[in-house]
């Protein structure tokens, strides 16, 4: 389990509206959204308890600090902790911060690999109106974190920092963008090298030989690529560091070289560029279809934009030209100057109407324009291919090293089996796993296995038997719990599908409740013809 503080550095872009507001859109996803929770509220809607919020922060006018306090609590793969447990962790994680009292929403979201909770927690006491900024938060949020983990039986994660905060974040966006970065490319790359230089000289050549400059900046030294991306020498390494390096060869001398530039460009054994990160196919046309694609957006985009406000200017222009036929019109009728005067106001009110609907289609279309034709990560781009039905797009979001395939109460096979009636998908996940719709439930596809939901009813877990029959064939394989198994014995004998179970033990138990069916339907058929 990871709990994360989402700090907004800036109080000016924190919202409490906009947060909620994502937190609560189910996005046109039947199995986004989970339980939404509000506590400390006396508002009965959730509507009612974000105003109510949004006031208690107004109470507080010396505060200049965020305040919103914004948590992720975050599950490992295959981990759904029943309703009540998910609530005990929010009420204990949210006493052990000191946030027992304040106001707070949060929504549970199942729409990833990984379950998690979002808490938007008002930092404004409700009734004291001060604001409470927990002290070294990162770790009372470790402590918590492992105290639930140990008494909930969950799977450990790591709670001790090991790493600087700018090379978390550098990790943050390789597995979310689905792009290196600079930092992670010179440690995979030539971090050893950089530190087995022996002086100023063989430093600026192996920096040169990998593309990159030294540089200084501010009080210390960054490495620069040749497409401008910079990072910190310190966060690459801490032997990187200024104080390091200059204790190590002296005072700093600058890189000078005489060769020509094509003898430079000889030289340089790699750079770096943008790419996508190491994946288990060969994603480079896939890649060169993104960049593309996002190189076009920009032009695509403006034009867009540039037709629908032309057509608000045509509107508007009809508009104003009705107006003028319109008090023409009044201007020739013969009647009293009261009867026109209230004409006039009629017409007046009529045209700012119609030039008020005019720029509010056009506001809409330009928000429609610009979700159409944003500019989209490569992950987010496999993921929106993936969606439109691009098998290779699918294939690029599973060969992820960081996709380690569903766990859990899961059902697979071996072999090929034909195909069925195409579920309804719901959505795809950055790590390429298809979520189904099955009733109120869930079933997850990662190309290998099919994983069940925790609150699947018999219905659910018959679709998704039948799913696999269409996927693997007949010969099927279970994983899970004891309960889960002897469900899925009892839903594929009810159903009287012809599928077989790879475990002895199964198949032995599906034969017995098989027999035992029968005999029982025998004996009904015989008492009907008595």
């Amino acid at each position: 389990m990871i709990v994360k503080h989402v700090e907004m550095r800036s109080a000016g872009k924190s919202s409490y509206a906009r947060l909620l507001g994502y937190i609560t859109d189910a996005q046109n996803k039947n199995h986004r959204l989970g339980q939404v929770r509000t506590t400390n509220c006396e508002a009965a809607t959730l509507r009612d308890a974000a105003t109510e919020i949004l006031a208690t922060q107004c109470m507080n006018t010396r505060a200049r600090n965020d305040k919103t306090y914004h948590l992720i609590v975050s599950f490992r793969a295959g981990e759904q902790p029943a309703a009540e447990t998910l609530r005990t962790i929010e009420e204990r994680i949210c006493a052990g911060l000191g946030y027992a009292e304040h106001q707070r929403i949060s929504a549970v979201h199942e729409d990833t690999d990984n379950l998690h909770i979002h808490i938007a927690i008002n930092k404004i006491h409700p009734e004291r109106h001060t604001m409470h900024e927990p002290y070294y938060d990162h770790k009372a949020l470790a402590k918590l974190a492992t105290r639930l983990e140990r008494e909930y039986k969950l799977e450990r994660d790591n709670h001790e920092p090991r790493k600087h905060s700018a090379e978390c974040r550098a990790a943050d966006m390789e597995r979310h963008a689905g792009v290196g970065s600079l930092l992670g490319w010179i440690k995979r790359e030539c971090l050893g090298e950089l530190k087995a230089a022996s002086s100023w000289k063989e430093l600026h050549q192996v920096l040169h030989a990998n593309g990159l400059e030294l540089r200084l900046r501010a009080n210390g030294f960054v490495f620069e690529a040749g497409n401008g991306t910079m990072v910190k020498a310190s966060t690459v390494a801490r032997e990187l560091s200024k104080a390091k390096l200059e204790a190590k060869f002296g005072p700093f001398e600058v890189a000078f070289n005489q060769q020509t530039t094509s003898e430079q460009q000889a030289v340089v054994k790699r750079q770096y560029a943008k790419a996508p990160v190491s994946m288990r196919m060969d994603t480079t046309e896939l890649y060169a279809k993104y960049k593309t694609e996002q190189q076009a957006l920009t032009a695509v985009r403006a034009a867009a934009l540039r037709q629908a406000g032309q057509r608000k200017a045509r509107m508007i222009e009809e508009a104003k030209r009705s107006g003028r036929l319109r008090r023409a019109t009044i201007k020739l009728i013969g009647s009293g100057h009261t009867e026109k005067k209230l004409l006039y106001a009629q017409a007046s009110k009529a045209l700012r109407a119609r030039v008020q609907e005019a720029v509010k289609q056009c506001q809409q279309e330009c928000q429609v324009l610009y979700e159409a034709h944003s500019r989209r990560t490569w992950f987010d781009w496999l993921k929106k291919e993936a969606l439109q039905g691009n098998a290779e797009a699918l294939d690029a979001l599973r060969a992820n090293k960081a996709a380690k395939g569903l766990k859990g109460n899961t059902i697979q096979g071996e072999g090929q089996g034909k195909q069925g009636q195409t579920p309804i998908v719901d959505n795809i996940t950055k790590k390429g796993t298809i979520i189904f719709r099955a009733g109120a439930s869930a079933i997850r596809d990662d190309g290998q296995k099919l994983q069940v939901s925790r609150e699947a009813n018999e219905e659910v877990l018959k679709r998704a038997l039948q799913l696999a029959m269409e996927c693997f064939g007949n010969q099927i394989t279970v994983n899970g719990t004891a309960d889960f198994k002897e469900r899925i014995v009892r839903v594929a004998v009810e159903s009287q599908l012809p599928i077989r179970f790879s475990d002895v033990g199964l198949e032995q138990k599906r034969l017995e409740h098989q027999n035992q069916k029968r005999t029982e339907s025998s004996k009904r058929r015989k008492l009907v013809t008595r």
